[in-house]
């Protein structure tokens, strides 16, 4: 699937399955992506736009590794041509609002009544059915009813508001590619497509089991950071050194939480029991003091090679450089933009390198003129 000049990659475990996209933002793109960057032919559709919106278009890296077409819905001919590329593809990936694809004509019962195997991905907030189905609304929104978002705060506090992950990406564009791979799955028994209903509040509910599960067995408390995963415990937490600069601890074992001890120069039996709940207050000051008295590279060499789960809290300028990340290749460099690189990864059908977003509407010629999918 390549414009004159371009190969194809050829990579990836998903090299041969072909995808339309329905241009939107936020989790659809980035299932896309994902797809795209484990070796699926992506074609995305947005509407038609100016030389202004093309240019955004190049620059947002989400849109990496496909192709890009425009199409006014509302046009029969435009209309048709999109209908024939779903017609010959495996998946679909839609973001709108209950019903647009409907009124559009490209509803998943018109859709899969003449391409049976279309997997038709629906990606949304709130779902396709419910009371507030219909509603709009963004990540915070979808978060605030599941617990999730309550969950992540300091006292007195209002919830620390975590990027837009536990909604559109965690909650959202990874459960619509859980439900995708599954049901492309099925297929390979049944012959058949389905509809794959993915709404974040479902997928972050889903993200938040574990804690559901606590609460079930009476060892969830909902005051803020009382808990040992939410930044109540003083091993799990977040502690600022002299420098202003930061350093996270996870000693969650009794060994871990040794080896941070002695890390720190505390003597056994100074402090109450790791898991003494009354004396977490207590610990989570001692601590706090102690990190504060040193910058973070003299803590980070002290810990270095250690078992207890210190590590610094770096911003994207730090996190470029970090050598864990660059001997692992965890980034990469594309069209001069350092940006992640594709995962999770494989022995025998490792991805490609992510090839740079196309300008919107750039493969117009090629995917609607050329005999496409065939």
């Amino acid at each position: 699937m390549t414009s004159p000049g371009e190969e194809p990659s050829g990579q990836g475990p998903l090299v041969g399955l072909r995808v339309v996209e329905l241009g939107g933002i936020g989790p659809g793109p980035h299932a896309a992506m994902v797809l795209a960057d484990l070796g699926a032919e992506v074609v995305r559709v947005d509407r038609p736009t100016d030389e202004a919106g093309a240019a955004r278009g190049r620059v947002d890296q989400l849109l990496r590794n496909r192709r890009s077409v425009t199409a006014d819905l509302k046009d029969a001919d435009d209309l048709a041509r999109v209908q024939d590329l779903v017609g010959r593809a495996d998946v679909l990936l839609e973001g709108f609002r209950p019903g647009v694809t409907e009124r559009l004509g490209l509803g998943p019962e018109e859709m899969l009544a003449g391409n049976p195997r279309l997997v038709y991905g629906r990606m949304t907030g709130w779902g396709q059915d419910g009371p507030s189905a219909n509603a709009v609304g963004h990540d915070l929104n979808y978060i605030g009813i599941t617990g999730a978002l309550a969950s992540i705060a300091r006292p007195g506090q209002p919830p620390t508001v975590p990027l837009n992950l536990v909604g559109d990406y965690g909650g959202g564009s990874m459960l619509l590619l859980v439900g995708v791979l599954a049901a492309l799955w099925e297929r390979e028994r049944s012959g058949r497509g389905q509809v794959v209903d993915a709404a974040m509040v479902d997928g972050a509910s889903l993200l938040v089991q574990a804690f559901w599960s606590l609460r079930g067995r009476g060892e969830w408390r909902e005051t803020p950071a009382s808990n040992v995963v939410d930044g109540g415990a003083p091993f799990y937490d977040v502690y600022r050194c002299r420098d202003g600069l930061d350093v996270t601890v996870a000693a969650l074992e009794p060994p871990f939480y040794a080896a941070l001890l002695r890390g720190l120069g505390v003597p056994p039996g100074e402090l109450p029991a790791q898991y003494d709940r009354g004396g977490w207050p207590a610990t989570k000051a001692r601590f706090a003091d102690l990190f504060a008295s040193r910058p973070r590279a003299e803590w980070l060499a002290v810990f270095d090679g250690t078992d207890a789960c210190v590590a610094p809290v770096l911003g994207f300028d730090e996190a470029e450089s970090h050598p864990h990340l660059v001997g692992r290749g965890t980034l990469v460099e594309v069209d001069g933009v350092l940006q992640a690189a594709p995962a999770p990864r494989f022995s025998r059908t490792p991805s490609a390198t992510p090839r740079p977003p196309r300008s919107t509407g750039q493969d117009n010629a090629q995917v609607y003129e050329e005999s496409w999918w065939t």
